[in-house]
């Protein structure tokens, strides 16, 4: 059980169509999931679900650029899991290698 002190977890999902429905948050381009992480910037974000295509020509990778960017500066965004949960497995082996790379803790997933 938990009482009104408790914080409840932030999960931020960036998603063109899912509902996601364990989301606090949900952004539907890369231009708001980046406004998105930004708001968030300071605090801790216990769980970031991306899709990699979000619709016609706009795509995950600007938000993973600006994860990369944080990480290259040596302040990462503190996130606890970085999900990934799209049907494109290219796209999605592209963006869980990247964030590897930079230490973000992240794993493949079904949304």
């Amino acid at each position: 059980m938990t009482d009104a002190t408790t914080p409840k977890p932030v999960i931020l999902g960036i998603d063109d169509l899912r509902p996601l429905p364990r989301a606090t948050r949900i952004a539907r381009t890369s231009r708001d999931g980046i406004q998105l992480l930004q708001e968030h910037r300071d605090g801790y974000i216990d769980e970031l679900w991306l899709d990699h295509d979000l619709g016609g020509d706009d795509s995950i990778m600007p938000v993973v650029t600006l994860l990369e960017e944080a990480a290259f500066s040596g302040r990462p965004f503190p996130i606890g899991m970085v999900f990934v949960h799209s049907a494109n497995p290219i796209g999605a082996e592209t963006v869980v290698r990247a964030l590897r790379r930079w230490n973000y803790p992240v794993r493949r997933a079904v949304a």
